[in-house]
């Protein structure tokens, strides 16, 4: 059980909006929801939502979590924690210039504040949200592993971050025999836009095959975000980015339609069957109990080599 058993990915709940658009109580139900269906893996950050929140910065989301935590005992022996430091405004709306970064000192002061937030003397997994160039690598490798050396967080991972700038990570982490990075967290789904289109999102960064490539020879774990597009696949009015409009987009959602008639599925389940299926734990949000469990009865979703090679012809 757990983010780095690449052979058994998990569906991973993304609490991005809670405390923000998703009320407490809402927030209570979905995590009620998920834990009673097996769930594990919850994913939250210590900027959510900063924007979405009138204060300015983030932490709603650790709270709220941190509130359930409190309200359920014995809950955090069935859960599994994974937070973020890298992106929390340190400035009340003046983001990015008051962005926190990854300096020792700064991943500290955002590891003890979300530790605070969320009423825990450790999480399980540590994410660096995005790379900070302004700091050399090897201090960021340093204060991750420390952390590890501590208790503080049981792994590390990186989100947003470059193939190589995560393999050179692994040396530093190497050579001051401390714990590496051991989880990448890239946005990725089975619609692609425009190959060298930029997406609209400044931060995300894109899922390639190299990175899976990699992640696959060092035996990372692959976490996805945006795995379900805001709820694209189901909800026409939510229509696919314009980056997304290109034939390959129609020709692999007129496959995604027929496969999942035939499985008898969701749009949804047959796109999280599809992840899982290449080893990645994909993070889905909800904002509805029924949401979550929709979500997760992908895991009885069994797409065959057949399937996959339908949505390769596709693209």
């Amino acid at each position: 059980m757990g983010g780095m058993d690449t052979s058994n990915p998990h569906i991973v709940l993304g609490t991005m909006d809670f405390g923000t658009r998703v009320s407490p109580d809402q927030a209570f139900a979905i995590l009620d929801s998920f834990v009673a269906d097996g769930g594990v893996w919850l994913d939250t950050a210590n900027c959510y939502s900063f924007w979405a929140d009138p204060s300015g910065v983030g932490g709603a989301s650790e709270r709220v979590i941190g509130a359930w935590l409190s309200a359920r005992p014995g809950a955090r022996d069935m859960v599994r924690i994974a937070t973020k430091v890298r992106q929390n405004p340190l400035v009340p709306h003046s983001w990015p210039e008051s962005a926190e970064g990854l300096s020792g000192r700064a991943i500290s002061t955002g590891v003890e504040e979300s530790l605070e937030r969320l009423g825990v003397d450790h999480v399980d997994l540590l994410w660096a949200h995005a790379e900070d160039r302004t700091v050399p690598l090897a201090e960021t490798v340093g204060a991750f592993g420390e952390l590890v050396a501590k208790g503080v967080a049981l792994q590390v991972g990186a989100a947003n971050h470059a193939a190589w700038r995560v393999g050179r990570a692994r040396s530093l982490a190497r050579e001051q025999g401390v714990a590496p990075w051991t989880s990448l967290q890239l946005r990725h789904s089975l619609v692609q836009p425009r190959p060298f289109t930029p997406v609209a999102e400044s931060g995300h960064r894109m899922l390639t095959a190299e990175d899976l490539d990699f992640a696959r020879s060092e035996g990372l774990a692959v976490w996805s975000y945006s795995s379900l597009m805001w709820g694209s696949y189901v909800r026409p009015d939510k229509p696919l980015p314009p980056t997304y409009d290109h034939p390959g987009t129609s020709r692999v959602l007129a496959a995604l339609d027929d496969i999942a008639g035939e499985l008898s599925a969701t749009r949804n389940q047959v796109v999280l069957a599809w992840l899982m299926h290449q080893g990645i734990d994909p993070i889905v949000g909800a904002s509805r109990a029924e949401q979550i469990q929709e979500a997760l009865a992908a895991r009885r979703v069994r797409l065959g080599d057949e399937h996959l090679a339908r949505f390769v012809e596709a693209r």
